[in-house]
Order: structure tokens, then sequence, then C-alpha cells
């Protein structure tokens, strides 16, 4: 219930809309209710008044049908019309609301929310669940008092033409009530569960689509079948067990819709047989009976809905209150004019609070335009270094300092606005080579983006690509190469040009002549700024101001190259081992 009165929160800016909208549909339903009067007039009035001429009867009856025309042909169409069009509009523009408050929701979650959550789950969260909601303003706040005020129209007609017969015909009403309660009561819980298997095997799609290179390369498409059938058969499952207690729900229900009638049509025959009924009357109470049980028809189907509406709504508003790890303190500093001296204070850090910590008492002090290098064995902790500079984790224990603030004074946005990053696998967005650039300041005039690209080494293949830069690189950036692809990351932080600069194994994954050619550009970009490189070849990072060697999450040594190669510790050994390496594999060619 709560859930429902935080979905009118978002119905309430359109509140006079939906007034409108039932009053036009009050007017829609209201007209074919004159049909059971209309017969009851024609059979009791015309057809049966033997005082009037065969001629009066046929003019009168002919004036009744043209009136008749009129409101159902000229009226009725566009009563209709605007009633379903603007249902449809206020619906929809709930839904945009919605989908555009929970689009803010998700910028806002942290690095860790995203990854222990698939993307499949919140895509179908905010697309599934967000469109089912829907049936909850059509259904819910304009159809279902749409019906229940035809049921109590028609209650009322009925009623002045014969009270007994009506009472007759609504006397299952207090079960039917109490089945509706019974039975959709249990549906609720039953198509929540339905829902959450369903957008496991999006989730598992989304995944398998992404990584269907992974898949054709190791040749498991059988192994993959299976695995997605194991899926497929839990989600198969969880619908049939939906859908067997929606059809036992529709089955008692319809039974007692159809008893109704037949009792009414007993006891109004017996009524006309003793005379105490005209037949005229009896004939309408058939189509009144219709008029009654036909909404509540449509109000079981409805609750169906309502209930899958509902339990989207749950879905939609638990993913809505996830917490955020990052947030802005209350009167939060702007960041701006950044010199870029860090200091980091007795930092620890872990993912999740019972989890070891992954860096331990990092203590080191950075000066403006300093390039730092952090090196060390995969998992040792550099990558998880570079990532709390830009909050995209909160350290654990001690503090980071920009220019002798607390960074978690800052607003988050402001602080990673002065901060550009290059990551090992930098995403590319389907758009084009341009769009891509300009992520990294969307109002940049034209030639800012090419200045970019030249600074970046990338003007040249950018030109030679059959749109240039209005070409589409495909998802995640799939039609260019990964040098391309770098060098397009590389090109959006130059128009960016922030103070600060991280680049996290910007070339570790790249080919040494790609390699050679990207790090002219790094180099080229972080000239003037302080500079943070996570690098895995330590023959790209010897010019560094000062290299950090991180190992278990510890700072272990810390030099200029010269000077940790003369102390022969740890990173002499690991550059030893790479330059060794390196001699081999160039032997090897």
């Amino acid at each position: 219930m709560r859930n429902i009165f935080r979905y009118l929160e978002f119905v309430k800016p359109y509140r006079l809309q939906i007034i409108g909208t039932i009053i036009i549909g009050l007017i829609k339903f209201a007209i074919p209710l004159i049909i059971p009067m209309l017969i009851k007039y024609v059979v009791d009035d015309i057809i049966g008044n033997h005082s009037l001429s065969q001629d009066v009867k046929i003019s009168k009856l002919m004036y009744l049908m043209v009136v008749m025309i009129v409101i159902f042909v000229v009226l009725r169409p566009p009563i209709e019309y605007y009633r379903q069009y603007f249902a449809q509009w206020t619906a929809s523009k709930i839904l945009y609301e919605i989908r555009d408050r929970l689009y803010t929701h998700i910028q806002k979650l942290s690095f860790k929310y995203y990854s222990n959550t698939r993307s499949g789950e919140i895509i179908s969260r905010m697309i599934n669940d967000v469109e089912q909601t829907k049936t909850f303003v059509i259904s819910g706040l304009m159809n279902l008092w749409l019906d229940i005020a035809t049921i109590v129209i028609a209650i009322g007609i009925m009623f002045s033409m014969n009270v007994k017969l009506t009472l007759v015909s609504i006397v299952l009403f207090p079960l039917y009530g109490f089945t509706v309660n019974y039975f959709f009561g249990n549906l609720r819980n039953l198509t929540r569960i339905r829902s959450q298997a369903l957008a496991e095997v999006q989730s598992y799609l989304h995944e398998r689509v992404q990584g269907m290179s992974v898949i054709k390369s190791f040749a498991i498409e059988k192994y993959e079948q299976k695995q997605f059938d194991k899926q497929n058969k839990n989600f198969l499952t969880k619908a049939l067990q939906h859908t067997s207690w929606n059809a036992k729900s529709f089955a008692v229900v319809n039974t007692i819709t159809d008893i109704a009638p037949l009792v009414v049509i007993g006891y109004s025959a017996y009524l006309v047989i003793i005379h105490h009924l005209t037949l005229g009357t009896m004939i309408a109470f058939f189509a009144y009976i219709d008029k009654l049980y036909s909404p509540l028809r449509r109000l079981v189907n409805s609750s169906t809905t309502l209930t899958q509406s509902f339990a989207s709504m749950d879905r939609v508003f638990e993913f809505m209150d996830e917490k955020y790890d990052i947030v802005d303190p209350p009167n939060a500093l702007e960041c701006k004019n950044v010199r870029g001296d860090i200091t980091f204070d007795n930092v620890s850090f872990s993912y999740n609070e019972n989890d070891e910590m992954v860096l331990k008492n990092i203590s080191l002090d950075i000066k403006s335009g300093e390039t730092i290098a952090l090196v060390g064995m995969s998992g040792g902790g550099k990558s998880t270094f570079v990532s709390l500079i830009p909050r995209f984790y909160d350290v654990t224990e001690g503090r980071i300092l920009l220019d002798g603030i607390d960074i978690r004074n800052f607003q988050v946005q402001s602080l990673r606005d002065k901060i550009g990053v290059v990551f090992q696998d930098n995403i590319l967005f389907s758009e084009s080579v341009k769009e891509n650039i300009l992520l990294g300041k969307p109002e940049a005039a034209e030639e800012e983006v090419f200045e970019a690209a030249r600074a970046a080494n990338a003007q040249e293949f950018i030109v030679g690509l059959a749109e240039g830069y209005d070409t589409r690189v495909g998802e995640r950036g799939v039609k260019l190469s990964g040098g391309q692809k770098q060098r397009v990351a590389i090109a959006r932080v130059f128009l960016k040009n922030p103070p600060i600069l991280i680049l996290d194994e910007a070339t570790s994954a790249l080919d040494l002549e790609s390699e050679h050619s990207i790090q002219e550009s790094l180099e080229e970009l972080a000239k003037d700024r302080t500079t943070f490189i996570v690098a895995h070849r330590l023959s790209t990072i010897t010019h560094a101001d000062r290299i950090v060697l991180i190992e278990h999450g510890q700072i272990v040594e810390i030099g200029r190259h010269d000077e940790l190669m003369k102390k022969q510790g740890s990173y002499y050994k690991l550059f030893q081992v790479q330059q060794l390496e390196q001699k081999e594999e160039a032997a090897a060619e």
C-alpha cells in the first residue's frame, strides 16, 4: 500500500487530466446504458401499445432511431477517441517521469552497486517493470472507476424498474467480492516471483549477447544452450505457477458471474408469467444484467493486470530505494581553482565491510604537476588506489586531501569534473566519433573537438573513416581497433582539460607499436597536470617523477627510476624480469 501512495506522487501533477478522462469515460460508458431502456420503451410503449395506430407506431420508432443514430454515430466516436487518447497520453507522461527519475538514480549509484548487480536486472526494472505500472494508471485510476460507476448507474436504473428483481440480480455480489479477495491476494506474490525470474533471463541474455565472441571462440554453444535452458526453465516454472493460480481465479469468478444471470432469467420469467412484470421490463433487465456483469468481468481482468502492476511497482521502488554509497555532505563545497596537491593520509580500504583491506595505511604526498607511477603485481591495489581519488569508492579509514581539503567535503560531481580518467578498456558509446569525444566537454565547439583529436594523434585515422567524425563506432566502439578506441578516449580527456589525470593501465592491452604511438599522446596529456599512471609495462613509466611500488595493499618502495634501480630491491627485480621477457619475445619474433 505504501508503494501505491508513492506512485501517486508521480500521478499528482496529472490529476486534472485523469479527472477529465474519467468524466469523458463516464459519458462514454453511460451512453450504452440507454439501450435497455430503449428496448423497454419500444416493446411496452410502442409495439405493445394497442391504442396507437400502425402509422403512429412507425413514426415514433423512426424518430427514436434518428435520435439514437445521432448519439451513437455522431457523438460517441469522438468521445471514445478522446477518452483513449487522454488515458494513454497521461499514462505515458507518468512513465516518462518515472524513467527520468530512475535514470537520475542509476547515475548516482556507486561502482560498488554496479559490481554486485547485473546490468540486465537494472534494465528489466527500468523498462519492463515501469511499463507494467502503466496498468495502474489506465485500469486502476481510470477504467476501474468507470466500471464501478457503470455498475452503480445500472443498479440505480434497475432499482427504479423493479426492486425485488434488482436484489436478486446482486445477491451473489458478496460471494464475488470474497472470491476476488482470496484469489488475487496470493497472486501478487506469485507475480513478483515471476517478474524476478524474467529479469534473470533478461540479465543472462544481456551478458551472453555482449560476450558472444567468447562463446564462439571457445565453441561452447551447446554448453551455453544448456545454461540458458536452466534460466529459461526456471522462468517457465514460475510462469506456470502464476498461470495456474490465475486460471483457478478466473474459473471461480466467472462461474459466479455466469450463475447470476441464470437466476435473474428464471425469476423474471416467473414474474412475467404471473403478470407481475411486463415483457419489456424483463428484456430490459436481461440487457442490464449484461451491463452489470460485463464490468464485473472486466474488474476481474483488471485485478489480474493490477496485481502485475503492483508487483512491478514494488520492484521499481525497491530499486529506487537503493542507497547511495557516495553522497554529498550538507553544505558540500564546489571543487574549483584546483592546484592539484593530493595527500593520502593513512588510507585503508576494503570493498565490503567484512572483507580484508585491499589498501593498508597508505600515506603519500603528491605535489601539483607531479607524475606518480603506480606499479606492482596484479591484485596489489594499484587500480583501487586511483579509484579513491575521484571517489568511485570512499576510503574505509583515513582521508584523502585535495589542496588541503578532504575530498569528501566536495560536491562529487564538481570533484570528478576536475579529474580526467583513461582506463585500460574505455567504453565508447554507439554514437559517432565526434559525440564520443564530446563526452569530455558536451558544450565544446567543433574546432575544440578537432584540436583535441589532433592532440591525441587521432585526427589522421578519424578523417580516414567512411564518414569522418560522423562515423558511428558501434556498441562499445566495436568498429574501431583497440588503439583507435584509446585515441578517442584520450581525445575526450584532452577536450575536458582537467588539472588531475589518471591513466589506469591505458596502454597495457595494446601491441607495442600502438603503445609507443599512444604513449606520446599520454605524455603530452600529462604535461602540467598532477598525473597518476597505473602501469603494467615498467618501460613506459621510467620518466615519472616518482614510482610507487605497491604490494599486498602497501607501499613497498618509492623513488625515481634510477634511484630504485640503484637500490636493487623489488622494483629492480621486477624491471629485470620484464626486460628479460621482452628480449625473449623479440628473439622469438
